[in-house]
């Protein structure tokens, strides 16, 4: 008899139970897009930081860097850093 017994695959479940369901898929994608965006910004982040620490290793042995116009690219990176965080 139990070879005749088919159940399709499927459960029923009330209102409740399906609303929770929904609510917890919501929440998941909404989460999963902000930790998206958040890599993101720490992506570049990290790419707009890593040329500058290259730099300063490249000639460990010279006491003195040469940094012309500093004041202007420390600003322009400043800047870049803020449009990677404010996203």
């Amino acid at each position: 008899m139990s070879e005749d017994l088919f159940d399709f695959g499927f459960t029923a479940v009330d209102e409740d139970e399906l609303e929770a369901v929904r609510k917890a898929t919501t929440a998941a994608v909404k989460i999963e897009a902000a930790a998206s965006t958040t890599q993101d910004k720490l992506d570049n982040l990290y790419n707009a930081v890593i040329p500058l620490i290259n730099n300063l290793k490249k000639n460990p042995e010279k006491e003195y860097i040469l940094w012309p116009n500093r004041l202007a690219k420390v600003e322009a990176f400043e800047s870049r850093l803020q449009e990677i965080y404010s996203g």
